[in-house]
């Protein structure tokens, strides 16, 4: 007798095969810029690289020009992802516990950021505040990006608020809690992974997104700004890719721990 379970849960060979061809089509270019960190060669890309070398990371982290922008990233990411997490589960809690006219309509604004391609965010944030004559500067990056963080929040949060039974709402409020302690009883611990989690990606996209980034804070320019204005100079192309690749790995973490810590939640 054919074992039912193995047959459900058996891929066909098609959707395998094309899984792994869309995932190499997807990071074969970051093994590309990974192997080339660690080329000898600074001049020419020749495949295969003549050696392998970890000359390029030192050479890196003595940049005095890079520190700034890695520095302005960050302080950016962490700030836009807490201005994300606020108002993406306030979103949340009033689309899901309320009933208005035009719920459906703030829902769908809610998440059309991410959809949009991010070149027509930022075209669209540039004109706004160049009609308001809003100056440029570090807060309007912070802006910038929360517009497309506060999406990830949101989308987690309202999940996590759908897989919440009202019953546990009303116990809470037939034993004489009022909102408050509601909210941090009850509502706050299950909601507390898919905000982490939520918070996580969030601070990725913040970290490594170009298109916004344009608006620089006085002088200086974010990590990804940094990285397209050396790859003009081709002497230093291996340095660029040395600072790719770290970009990659410190967005790849939170992104990686994001998924397991949905992953848990739903199975429990």
């Amino acid at each position: 007798m054919r074992n039912r379970k193995n047959d459900v849960n058996k891929s066909p060979l098609g959707l395998t095969v094309t899984a792994v061809a869309v995932l190499i089509f997807l990071h074969f270019p970051f093994f590309i810029v990974m192997l080339y960190a660690f080329t000898t060669d600074e001049t020419t890309f020749t495949f295969p690289p003549p050696g392998l070398t970890t000359r390029w990371f030192g050479v890196a982290m003595n940049r005095a020009d890079l520190w700034p922008a890695l520095f302005l990233s960050l302080k950016v990411a962490i700030i836009a992802t807490a201005v994300a997490l606020v108002l993406g589960t306030l979103a949340a809690a009033a689309v899901y516990r309320s009933r208005f006219f035009g719920r459906e309509a703030i829902s769908f604004l809610l998440v059309l950021p991410i959809a949009l391609p991010g070149i027509v965010t930022g075209i669209a944030l540039r004109s706004m505040m160049g009609l308001t004559n809003i100056p440029f500067s570090f807060w309007t990056i912070v802006i910038g990006h929360a517009t497309f963080c506060v999406v990830v929040v949101y989308n987690n949060a309202i999940a996590r608020f759908r897989r919440t039974g009202h019953s546990q709402l009303e116990a809470s409020a037939d034993l004489g809690a009022d909102g408050f302690q509601t909210f941090r009883y009850v509502v706050l611990p299950n909601l507390a992974t898919a905000l982490v989690a939520g918070g996580m990606l969030a601070f990725a996209l913040s970290f490594d997104e170009v298109i916004v980034t344009t608006f620089t804070a006085g002088q200086q320019s974010t990590l990804p700004i940094w990285i397209f204005s050396q790859l003009t100079r081709p002497r230093d192309r291996p340095v660029t890719n040395v600072v790719a690749f770290l970009v990659v790995t410190i967005t790849a973490v939170p992104i990686l721990l994001a998924h397991y810590m949905t992953q848990d939640a739903r199975e429990n």
